[in-house]
């Protein structure tokens, strides 16, 4: 019987996301120093949109594991012609191991999944990053030896890396304050589930209109660009609405002394952040970065241990 797990949301790691932050930092102090477990085993990758990290990492995530990744471009398959989604699912679990999709649309990440009978991950859609944010907790842990009672403050855009973030940050038991304009809010089923999980855990999920407030007291300060891929007929007024809302040291200061600068890049300097908090000594952005490989490994070893399980 094939128990596949799938990786579209944050909330598909409810269980285990420290598991597998915790996993990624042991493959990490051993970097170079592993079996090829994945050996034979083929990552199929569709892309719709722009990915450095998230291209890179995971296909270098499975070649060290000893297996190999076939990047697919829309325009050159078939559901650039108008296949569906649902049969391009089930071509391509007769022929590789795992999928990963870069999507515009959610609801097509979640067609695929229904439809693979191997592990689809979401490689960004436009409601949340999860692969992104394993990285992001892990480089949490590294720096701050624990995760839960944190506080995480984000400052921008509600956008897909929010939402995980703030279902992230529930799940491990942390403290997240988000503050973000008017009209750009986080998903609000996302942040009544995350609510929700937080009161379980004696924490809190809240969203604020002034940076200063969210800030105010956070170990990490996070933020991502003002426009997001596809979004580019709106940067002017988007730019407009943000003014307040960048990441600067007189922001920076509001945070703990020992505060750290998070930002999934690409970034903008002197739109979203100053040049002097991404690129000064607060700044993680480089080491999340890297972790984007090790966090791949640890995923596709966990989604191919919950498959190997249920057969």
């Amino acid at each position: 019987m094939n128990m596949k797990r799938d990786l579209l949301s944050a909330f598909d790691m409810k269980d285990d996301l420290e598991d597998i932050v915790d996993l990624a930092i042991s493959l990490k102090k051993r970097r170079y120093d592993y079996d090829p477990v994945l050996s034979r085993h083929i990552l199929g990758m569709i892309f719709e949109k722009p990915s450095t990290r998230t291209r890179v990492s995971l296909e270098t995530a499975i070649e060290q594991l000893g297996g190999h990744a076939i990047y697919l471009n829309p325009n050159d398959m078939q559901i650039g012609r108008g296949e569906t989604v649902a049969d391009t699912a089930r071509v391509l679990s007769r022929f590789v191991d795992f999928i990963s999709y870069r999507a515009h649309s959610s609801e097509n990440v979640a067609e695929l999944a229904r439809n693979a009978t191997v592990p689809v991950i979401n490689a960004l859609d436009n409601k949340e990053h999860p692969v992104q944010i394993v990285a992001d907790f892990m480089t949490m842990k590294e720096k701050f030896g624990k995760l839960q009672a944190l506080k995480l403050a984000y400052v921008g855009d509600g956008n897909n890396m929010a939402n995980s973030l703030i279902a992230g940050a529930a799940i491990l038991g942390m403290n997240v304050s988000v503050a973000a304009p008017p009209g750009h809010k986080p998903d609000s089923s996302i942040m009544q589930r995350s609510k929700d999980l937080a009161k379980k855990k004696s924490t809190s999920v809240e969203i604020l209109d002034q940076p200063e407030d969210a800030v105010a007291n956070a170990d990490a300060v996070y933020t991502d660009v003002w426009v997001s891929m596809g979004e580019e007929a709106e940067k002017k007024e988007k730019e407009k609405q943000f003014a307040g809302y960048q990441i600067n040291d007189s922001l920076m200061a509001k945070a703990n002394k020992n505060a750290i600068f998070m930002h999934c890049l690409p970034a903008h300097r002197g739109l979203e952040v100053s040049a002097s908090v991404i690129d000064g000594p607060k700044s993680v952005v480089f080491d999340q970065a890297e972790n984007r490989l090790h966090t791949a490994k640890a995923i596709l070893l966990t989604l191919h241990k919950s498959r190997s399980r249920g057969q």
